[in-house]
């Protein structure tokens, strides 16, 4: 493995899902501004998610279908039998 490919300031931080309120807590690099109090008692940088494995429809096996700006209407009237 080559050296000096990956970053080397991993941290604790909080993700939280905006779309349930779910948080877990991971090493990253990703930057934050924001922080908050984990449940050890800790203040960790949170980076909030607008989808994680707890809500995105894979992974909880609900047919949940995000249609923004009707992209599955235009795709379905483009495609659509003649």
């Amino acid at each position: 493995m080559k050296q000096g490919l990956h970053p080397q300031n991993y941290r604790l931080v909080v993700f939280k899902d905006m779309s349930n309120g779910d948080t877990f807590l991971s090493r990253s690099t990703a930057n934050s501004k924001e922080s908050i109090q984990w449940e050890d008692g800790n203040e960790y940088p949170v980076v909030k998610l607008e989808i994680s494995s707890t809500s995105h429809p894979f992974f909880t096996g609900k047919n949940m279908l995000v249609d923004t700006a009707g992209r599955i209407d235009k795709f379905k009237k483009k495609y659509a039998k003649k």
